[in-house]
């Protein structure tokens, strides 16, 4: 079970770029909400948040971030120039179903996520 303070690695990749990460858990409360924050130079930028609400034999699950801070102008630029993002917030939130289709897929069936 995941703690408050525990760090995992994350990986991302987005057209020509991949790039990883080591979020910090910022909540982790079992079966209602497990959230992590994402930094860079020791800020925090953007926290990810899941929600759980069981609902008969299902469990619907939600997604949501927060940008805590402004990204750096080189953060910004390689948005840009190797992903195509032109607003980053916009494509956040156009990629959340992606991954709430991974989280729901890997649930299902655990051993195809491996």
């Amino acid at each position: 079970m995941p703690a408050v303070g525990a760090r995992f690695k994350g990986s991302n990749r987005r057209g020509v770029a991949r790039w990883s990460t080591k979020p910090r858990v910022v909540t982790a409360d079992a079966g209602r909400e497990f959230a992590f924050v994402t930094g860079h130079l020791g800020r925090d930028m953007t926290r990810w948040s899941y929600g759980f609400e069981p609902a008969a034999d299902l469990t619907h699950v939600t997604e949501s971030f927060e940008m805590l801070r402004d990204m750096p102008w080189y953060f910004r630029l390689a948005d840009r120039l190797l992903m195509g993002v032109k607003d980053r917030e916009t494509d956040l939130e156009k990629n959340m179903s992606e991954t709430l289709r991974r989280l729901k897929a890997a649930t299902e069936n655990p051993d195809a996520a491996r």
